[in-house]
């Protein structure tokens, strides 16, 4: 064990006798990280007060399109500016998010019909359905409905469930997670790809010109119950406004129980034995001789909200972008808890990430040389409404993405103390994570293994955008094995945390929280970012990687466009 002491509210590392800040310590590949007298700038003080306000009451629970979005905005332009930082979007911290809001006007309803008679699901209990499109009354009618296995096109893993299907007009009804959740030898074994993520499921049906799409629930293959399903899908949702780029949308787009997919099966005289074939290579999709009528009416809401972004150009490489990202927004004011408290204040998710990027940009602006490449810094909005801010960045990017080199995200820091260990999610995607190895290694820490791989969990935060692009991205989690208390102390804060504080309004700042933990895991993360500010080294998508193919490209056209110059 690595001793540790405090001094002026910084953590403070003890190695071979030498009193180390949180981030510095071992000899650095730049002259900035030799001498760094910068570590000053990181205070576990600053970073409570800037939690506190984000997190406060008056901030609403910092709701995309409410006066707590306002507040947000407002606060994080003053700091950044009061930073020194320059403005990232032109003369402007902000940029613009176009969305829109699309509450339920009444209850949806499904029907099927199959030979022997109709079945009326009930919402809710059998299903929970919406719609991304903002008309007034989306519905289908007698759609046919088809078993497409998990709803898979991975042609790297020779895998394809709409092989020789025409679902254009159809329902298709698909499997949560991906053939690796059930065969170890299939995919990434238990390591969920982005192909077994619902949101994907979605997009691959409307690929293929389906009319709706169902997916059955499975407690263990989604990892989380589908009461989960329930209360993030059943009331009013944000989604990018695509007035200007319409392009093919389902018309309806949902889950079923597991018991309703087994209910249907059985109307159309299959049983549960075709989910078992649906997990092996060579099955063919099945049509249900089932047919779906449904409708959800609606109210669509237009606004505007906004990301924040500010910037440090470099020296050398202005136009190569060291991107750090994390989600300002949270739930807002919703259905009160037991005490009665409806504001769900978001103060570790992520009024503490959002603060956390304040603390990298204090000391970057601290340095004595300027970086080499351009820091970009990027608060999005809308992360809780599925990841919306960050996926508008991508598609509207303000900084070229095949010149951005990597995007650091940080999504809720430790509040319980130092650990030993940290983790993160997506092993095996890119050299990111081995720069997280060398910078914990150089600190006396150790990269863990994330605990539930097959929960897909880098699929469910900002970074994600940023890989389906193309650019390396990561996003390291708090550790669990406690400098002093081990491995079971740590675990047990992660599991209260998530039963007790996880988007409920008791998610709220704790003037007895121990931050250094979460400090020492935002030292990481800035010193995997200042190793690519200040060096030109490209991070890379590892073999196997379903987003190493992007790069490739990148790469290919950076390196043809430095040999025209």
């Amino acid at each position: 064990m690595i001793p540790t002491t405090l001094r002026s509210g910084l953590l403070f590392v003890v190695v071979g006798g030498v009193v180390c800040g949180a981030i510095a310590c071992h000899s650095g590949n730049t002259p900035a990280e030799t001498a760094d007298t910068s570590m000053t700038a990181f205070n576990k003080d600053t970073l409570a007060a800037d939690i506190k306000v984000l997190a406060s009451d008056s901030f609403q629970g910092r709701r995309p399109f409410t006066p707590g979005e306002t507040n947000t905005i407002d606060y994080l332009v003053k700091a950044y500016s009061g930073l020194g930082l320059e403005p990232g979007n032109g003369n402007s911290y902000t940029q613009d998010v176009p969305l829109v809001e699309i509450s339920p006007a009444s209850t949806p309803i499904l029907e099927v019909r199959s030979p022997k008679g109709s079945i009326a699901l009930k919402d809710m209990n059998d299903f929970v359905i919406w719609t991304v499109k903002p008309d007034s009354i989306d519905a289908i009618d007698k759609s046919d409905m088809v078993f497409a296995g998990f709803g898979i096109v991975a042609p790297e893993y020779h895998w394809n469930d709409y092989a020789g299907l025409d679902v254009k007009g159809k329902t298709v009804v698909v499997m949560v997670n991906d053939p690796g959740f059930y065969d170890s030898t299939l995919f990434k074994g238990h390591t969920m790809t982005y192909y077994g993520r619902w949101t994907y499921k979605y997009e691959e049906a409307a690929r293929q010109g389906a009319k709706a799409c169902l997916i059955i629930h499975n407690t263990a293959a989604a990892s989380y119950p589908f009461s989960v399903v329930q209360s993030s899908n059943g009331g009013v949702k944000l989604h990018l406004d695509t007035r200007d780029n319409p392009g093919y949308q389902l018309t309806l787009q949902g889950w079923i129980t597991e018991e309703t997919g087994k209910k249907l099966l059985a109307a159309a005289g299959k049983d549960s034995s075709v989910l078992k074939a649906a997990q092996h290579p060579g099955f063919k999709p099945i049509p249900l001789d089932l047919q779906l009528s449904g409708s959800v009416k609606v109210r669509e809401v237009y606004n505007m909200s906004h990301n924040v972004v500010a910037k440090i150009t470099g020296t050398k490489y202005p136009n190569e972008y060291v991107l750090f990202s994390a989600h300002w927004d949270h739930l807002g004011i919703g259905k009160p808890d037991a005490k009665g408290d409806s504001i769900y204040n978001g103060a570790a998710d992520n009024a503490s990430g959002t603060a956390a990027l304040l603390q990298i940009a204090r000391v970057f602006k601290s340095l004595p040389e300027k970086p080499e490449r351009t820091v970009i810094f990027l608060s999005v909005t809308a992360e809780e409404q599925g990841l919306l801010g960050s996926a508008y960045y991508a598609q509207h990017p303000i900084y070229p993405l095949s010149t951005t080199v990597a995007d650091l995200n940080i999504d809720v820091l430790n509040t319980y103390g130092p650990t030993k260990d940290i983790t993160y999610s997506g092993k095996g995607q890119s050299t990111l994570e081995d720069m997280l190895a060398d910078a914990a290694k150089a600190r006396g820490r150790y990269v863990a293994p994330e605990d539930h791989p097959e929960a897909g969990h880098y699929f469910r935060s900002d970074h994600f955008n940023f890989a389906r692009a193309g650019v390396p991205s990561l996003t390291a989690d708090g550790g669990v094995d406690d400098l002093t208390r081990g491995s079971a102390y740590g675990k047990q804060k992660h599991d209260e945390y998530t039963a007790e504080r996880y988007h409920q309004p008791a998610d709220q700042y704790d003037s007895t929280w121990d931050l250094t933990g979460g400090l020492q895991d935002v030292g990481l993360v800035y010193a995997i970012g200042k190793r690519l500010a200040f060096g030109h080294e490209w991070p890379e998508w590892k073999l196997g990687s379903e987003f190493k193919a992007l790069r490739d490209k990148s790469a290919a056209d950076r390196s043809a466009g430095d040999q025209t110059k």
